[in-house]
């Protein structure tokens, strides 16, 4: 009996295994891995640049699962399982009943698809699974016309690569209703009139203040209808958001939470009736979590985020006490060459949920000396409740990951602007800046307080 399984083979399922090759390899003949999918650990969030033509689509599979059997798991690929039952402990597939010491769900996530006329006309596309990326990259090679539905990351991501294939694109909304600007979830408008502005220029058409009413074609997509127009397509990618993919924890009685996530504590232990379960662990994107901002469910579904839980979990399998109480998220991203990033609150976030007017600090600068080649513009946004950092906005065309995470740890720290402000930061002309725009979006803000 294997003592540890995994059920799902995405990012998260696989990042556990993973951890477990640095931590305890010796270990590795105690975990069976099952997964439905026949390719082995995946990089979805590759997908988009994959089809921009970066790199081949086929090297988005890290790792194929003869890999990890060679270092003693049993992986079993295209394989279901059928039901997870507590009380016996263990998990069926189909008639077989396999037992366990300690479960790990991760059965990630699917996409959601919002009820539009059309949607299932051949031609429309989502970009949940690599094997949807296989069946875009191939619509790609005849694809004319092509409409995104959604101006979430992913939208913007994959508006991006076929417009560099020269593709003529354009971006809709799913709903009417959702906020007009692109990247709503991430920034505020007036950084994503940034976003927008470079896939304009770079030919990319987008509709941010029209929702799509149909998806229309006989048997094959030849249009779009969203604020009242008709624009033709040939190729539709539905790139309207993530579901958590939790029926198989919803029948085995595993609580559900409002954010439709399992519901687990900061260890990752899933909750069933008034018990977190010792032994059953969930992380990735079928989870919700606790947001280190407002303090309520969240979903995070994020690689970076599953990461971080495959190490708490495993870090606990292997007799550790390793807990997350909340997340803040850093999110980064690159859209036609403009690197994106945020953490914590928008001001969205900050006046509607948490109920707060945030004060505004913002700059805009050069990441390097103004005379060093190659430097480029940079716009830092701070968001403050009172003088304490509770969201931050970086665009630039380079070092914005690094800001970013800087920035989530002045925010889990709670440093105030002036900290901020006062912070020590290094200096040489070819890489940095003797102040920072971080520096003067905290003065800007210090001002207003």
């Amino acid at each position: 009996m294997p003592k540890n399984i995994v059920i799902g083979g995405g990012i998260a399922g696989f990042h556990v295994l993973e951890d477990v090759l640095k931590r305890a390899p010796e270990q590795a003949k105690n975990f069976m891995l099952i997964t439905k999918e026949k390719l082995g650990w995946p990089s979805t969030c590759g997908i988009p640049f994959g089809l921009a033509g970066e790199y081949d689509l086929k090297q988005l599979e890290i790792r194929p699962p003869s890999y990890y059997r060679e270092k003693g798991f049993d992986v079993k690929t295209e394989t279901e399982v059928t039901s997870i039952n507590i009380e016996d402990s263990t998990v069926s597939i189909g008639e077989e009943r396999i037992g366990y010491d300690k479960l790990i769900i991760a059965t990630g996530r699917k996409p959601f698809l919002p009820p539009i006329k059309g949607i299932a006309l051949e031609g429309v596309y989502t970009l949940s699974t690599l094997t949807d990326a296989f069946k875009v990259e191939k619509a790609m090679k005849d694809a004319k016309e092509a409409v995104i539905i959604g101006a979430g990351v992913v939208g913007l991501e994959t508006a991006a690569a076929f417009s560099s294939k020269g593709i003529k694109t354009t971006v809709v909304r799913s709903r009417a209703g959702s906020l007009p600007s692109v990247l709503p979830l991430n920034i505020d408008p007036d950084m994503a009139a940034i976003v927008q502005k470079r896939l304009e220029d770079r030919g990319v058409q987008v509709m941010a203040s029209a929702a799509v009413s149909s998806i229309n074609g006989k048997e094959k997509v030849e249009s779009v209808t969203a604020g009242g127009r008709e624009i033709p397509a040939d190729l539709v990618v539905v790139a309207t958001g993530i579901r958590p993919e939790v029926e198989l924890a919803r029948k085995a009685g595993i609580e559900i939470g409002e954010t439709g996530g399992i519901k687990t504590d900061s260890a990752l232990h899933v909750k069933k009736g008034k018990t977190y379960l010792s032994n059953v662990y969930a992380l990735g994107d079928c989870v919700e979590v606790i947001s280190g901002v407002t303090y309520r469910p969240v979903l995070s579904a994020l690689g970076s985020t599953a990461s971080l839980q495959s190490r708490v979990i495993v870090d606990n399998l292997l007799g550790g006490k390793s807990i997350v109480p909340f997340y803040l998220s850093p999110f980064v991203t690159s859209i036609a060459g403009l690197q994106v990033g945020s953490v914590g609150a928008t001001f969205h976030t900050a006046t509607n949920i948490i109920g707060i007017e945030p004060i505004i600090g913002k700059s805009t600068k050069l990441t390097r000396a103004r005379y060093y080649p190659g430097a480029k513009q940079v716009t830092v946004k701070l968001l403050f409740d009172c003088e304490r950092l509770i969201g931050a906005q970086v665009i630039s065309e380079e070092t914005v990951a690094e800001r970013i995470n800087l920035l989530t740890i002045a925010i889990m720290k709670e440093l105030t602007a002036k900290e901020l402000w006062l912070m020590e930061r290094c200096f040489n002309p070819a890489v940095s800046l003797m102040t920072d725009a971080i520096v003067d979006a905290a003065m800007d803000a210090l001002n207003k307080m």
